[in-house]
């Protein structure tokens, strides 16, 4: 079973027991957060069932592990001719969750 899911301006594929990386929000460890915003669920039997745009009653449910520091973006600014190189790097802080159930 899995399902479509809309969070932070992405659309992500989750699967019952996945662990993935969403915006950070100020939740502590061993809470849970629903996402309500389902584009899709599917059973894996072959039933899908799609939103126009959003799957009416669905939710996910995922438990927080913690927060932890997103991938680093690098960020390079070169002026042609002038000798000027400048290399910074940003890591955002994000959330760390597991899927543990899919309702819809």
């Amino acid at each position: 079973m899995y399902a479509i899911i809309s969070d932070g301006g992405k659309q992500l594929k989750v699967e019952q027991g996945q662990e993935l990386l969403v915006d950070y929000r100020d939740v502590p460890a061993g809470e849970k957060i629903t996402f309500d915003r389902v584009m899709a669920v599917s059973d894996g039997a072959g039933d899908l069932k799609l939103g126009a745009p959003l799957v009416s009653g669905a939710s996910v449910v995922a438990e927080v592990i913690g927060p932890e520091k997103g991938p680093k973006l690098v960020i390079q600014k070169l002026r042609r001719r002038k000798n000027f190189r400048k290399k910074t790097g940003f890591r955002a802080l994000a959330t760390r969750v597991r899927i543990s159930s899919i309702t819809g």
